[in-house]
């Protein structure tokens, strides 16, 4: 089985058999992390950019080192260095992205539907690394494979989440 589109922009567009061969998939990859050479070649010749327009220490390094790990050759695009900080739009910030050739754009955003608008725009896959109050998942996916890990099933498990529910991405996925 694959994936049935070319962009990860919310947990609501996959189906169940999406979900469980994302998982899967994580799983059979979690071994290259304890290894002494902690690299596989799945995406050599492959350019990931990360498109970061807000802050970030976890979501940022997650992506870089997943994408290093799986052999892609990987740019962190930096908002106040580029032509964005001269007023370069969104758009045409990913359009000059997918002229480089960039394969998968994952872009983090202030505004909740920005990954929609560039899968709507541009051929490159997007991945949604969270946009502004709407969603974020790829957590959504990871807390999904961690309470799998240690409950051994997602079926008929309740799950409370605890916070700020109305600002929480997370909550949103």
């Amino acid at each position: 089985m694959a994936l049935k589109r070319k962009d990860l922009l919310g947990i609501r567009d996959l189906d169940v058999e999406e979900i469980n061969l994302i998982l899967d998939t994580a799983e059979s990859f979690k071994e290259v992390t304890t290894r002494d050479i902690k690299k596989v070649p799945t995406l050599r010749g492959k350019t990931v950019v990360n498109l970061f327009f807000e802050p970030s220490t976890r979501t940022r390094t997650s992506f870089e080192l997943a994408a290093k790990r799986l052999s892609a050759d990987v740019i962190n695009f930096s908002v106040s260095t580029s032509s964005v900080a001269k007023g370069e739009s969104l758009l045409d910030t990913a359009k000059n992205l997918e002229a480089m050739q960039a394969d998968v754009i994952i872009i983090r955003h202030w505004a909740a539907g920005a990954p929609h608008l560039l899968a709507r725009t541009v051929t490159s896959s997007i991945i949604n690394g969270g946009d502004g109050a709407h969603e974020h998942p790829t957590q959504a996916l990871l807390d999904l494979f961690t309470l799998r890990e240690r409950k051994g099933s997602l079926k008929d498990l309740k799950v409370a989440i605890v916070g700020d529910i109305a600002h929480s991405r997370v909550a949103r996925s």
